[in-house]
């Protein structure tokens, strides 16, 4: 069979003389193209003196567009959408949660709550608003330049952040994209002595200890002074290493994950935290909870954390000067984590959100309590009035017992 560089392609029997064909076809053709579309996320420059005048404050309640943090405070439930603000929702009955009033803050991604006071950055500044009169929250402090890891020139008038963009280009314009997961950036808080705190969840950037509000970014701790609420007042910054995730506290200390391993942190004095370990593992994305004997840690691969592995770890932080790797679990793509008494909640992102008894922390894989499969969870909350749970798609409640399954209270969904 003759084949010439005129001939059409057709189909032919030998396989040699169909990949011949296939190439000198390729050689004498317009070149082909193909169009990819993704959606990533881009920097976006932007002058402070244009940030700072954008409005502030409290507005009428909205639909839930896209999900952050979520952060529980007496009977309010509040939900982060990333970068626009927070909604806050009146939560006495789980059952049936009322949609109040948004907070508009341009850039906000965490929160945290002491008293009457809620705490937000809003991009390179830090924001309190009092809280005291739910129906009029007023911003009462601004910290101006307190998270400078953002600004983008020396002079510190141009600042840069990202947005969600829809990418579109052609195979031979093809490059490689970094991926960032929004949902790896959470706020985390227990109550702790010397205030009111609220709660958070396991991705923490933000927490509250000691009258002090403690807030990480991708190499540091940052630390502010809180005895007056309203008035927050920036102390210092504790360099801690590259891709600091979350912080987490317990007791006197701080438990700071990142995606090389887990840092221990002593607060007895709250204004110089002193380092008491580290605790390494491959690169892996790293939330951490923790109870008196032992730090559960979940790693996770995919996205940033794309060379990790998907484990649960338990770790022996008895000696916290000395933490033990005492078994590690496979896991699907594990997130965040929550305690609640001898019970571990841990979500497993598209695979949903699994509950186990880890009274024998050396055999928690033969304790799966239940496994829900319906809903994608990112992030957990154990309350004592629900267990609360974020993913993509929004925010549910289940009611839950020692001895029986989970049951679905309400939802709060994300619009279409």
């Amino acid at each position: 069979m003759n084949v010439t560089f005129s001939q059409k392609c057709r189909l032919v029997r030998d396989a040699s003389v169909a990949f011949l064909l296939m190439m000198l076809s390729a050689a004498c053709s317009d070149k082909l193209e193909t169009t990819y579309t993704y959606r990533t996320q881009v920097p976006v420059y932007m002058e402070v003196d244009v940030f700072r005048s954008m409005e502030v404050g409290s507005t009428t309640a909205k639909p839930l567009s896209a999900t952050g943090k979520i952060y529980v405070y007496e009977d309010y439930l509040f939900i982060n959408e990333p970068q626009k603000g927070i909604h806050v929702i009146d939560n006495q009955d789980p059952s049936s949660p009322k949609n109040l009033n948004f907070i508009d803050i341009p850039g906000n991604m965490d929160l945290a709550v002491n008293g009457g006071i809620l705490y937000a950055d809003s991009y390179i500044d830090l924001l309190a608003f009092d809280i005291s009169n739910m129906q009029e929250i007023k911003l009462v402090e601004r910290v101006e330049n307190v998270f400078p890891h953002m600004f983008a020139d020396l002079n510190q008038t141009l600042f840069i952040t990202y947005k969600d963009t829809v990418i579109t280009y052609s195979e031979s314009e093809r490059k490689k994209w970094i991926w960032y997961d929004g949902m790896a950036y959470s706020n985390g808080a227990v109550i702790s002595p010397g205030g009111s705190y609220g709660q958070g969840g396991s991705l923490a950037r933000f927490t509250l200890a000691r009258e002090h509000l403690y807030a990480v970014d991708e190499n540091s701790l940052r630390l502010f002074d809180v005895r007056k609420a309203e008035k927050p007042e920036f102390v210092r910054s504790v360099p801690l290493g590259w891709g600091i995730e979350t912080i987490f506290p317990f007791e006197n200390k701080l438990f700071i994950g990142s995606t090389t391993g887990m840092h221990i942190y002593d607060i007895g004095n709250p204004a110089q935290p002193e380092e008491m370990a580290v605790y390494s593992h491959i690169t892996a994305c790293d939330p951490v909870v923790v109870n008196e004997k032992y730090a559960f840690v979940t790693l996770r691969s995919g996205n940033l954390c794309q060379q990790g592995e998907d484990l649960l770890e338990v770790l022996d932080i008895q000696d916290p000067y000395h933490p033990k790797l005492l078994k590690a679990y496979d896991m699907e793509n594990p997130h965040g984590l929550g305690l609640a008494g001898d019970q571990l909640y841990v979500c497993e992102g598209n695979f949903g959100l699994k509950r186990f008894q880890i009274a024998d922390v050396m055999n928690i894989d033969t304790h799966l309590i239940e496994h829900i499969t319906d809903k994608k969870a990112v992030d957990v909350i154990p309350t004592d009035k629900s267990v609360i749970v974020i993913g993509p798609e929004g925010v549910c409640q289940y009611a839950h017992s020692n001895d029986g399954p989970l049951q679905l209270l309400s939802c709060i969904s994300v619009a279409p």
